[in-house]
């Protein structure tokens, strides 16, 4: 019994971490991360108002979705806890885009090609420069199972 192997693979994915973190309201800071209708977003205001004699003080979040950009706005009481996204930035050297997927390689020689090009300004920017022969090291935010380029830049020449 005790000669049994097993054999399981798990795939790895970061160091176990979850995906949100709880953080109560009052302790949230501009500039910081949160959850709001299920999507990572930044802080870019926030204000507290204390209410009546009983009641407790709310938090008024305003927040611009990481991916979309869009606002979104949210009204929470301070001792509540809210859902902070664990956002990751990684850059990553390209090369090559194929079918509008980035192909990407990090420092330790690992590849990614399950980033599309963006579709805006950014991603035309990104193609235009790859295309005329530029080295370009590729920033991508990463939160909550999605993946984005957010900038990028030509890479050193060593």
């Amino acid at each position: 019994m005790a000669e049994e192997e097993h054999h399981e693979t798990f795939e790895a994915t970061g160091a176990g971490a979850s995906l949100t973190f709880p953080m109560q309201c009052s302790a949230l800071r501009k500039n910081g991360h949160v959850v709001i209708k299920g999507r990572p977003c930044k802080i870019i205001d926030m204000s507290t108002s204390k209410t009546g004699k009983h009641g407790h003080a709310k938090v008024h979040l305003v927040a611009t979705d990481i991916f979309t950009g869009k606002k979104l706005e949210d009204i929470s009481p301070s001792t509540h806890n809210m859902d902070v996204p664990n956002v990751r930035r990684q850059e990553y050297q390209l090369l090559d885009i194929q079918d509008e997927f980035l192909n990407l390689m990090d420092g330790d020689g690992n590849s990614k090609d399950d980033v599309k090009v963006p579709d805006s300004e950014l991603g035309q920017q990104i193609s235009a420069d790859f295309e005329a022969g530029k080295d370009l090291m590729v920033t991508i935010i990463a939160a909550m199972g999605e993946e984005q380029a957010i900038s990028f830049k030509e890479a050193p020449q060593n």
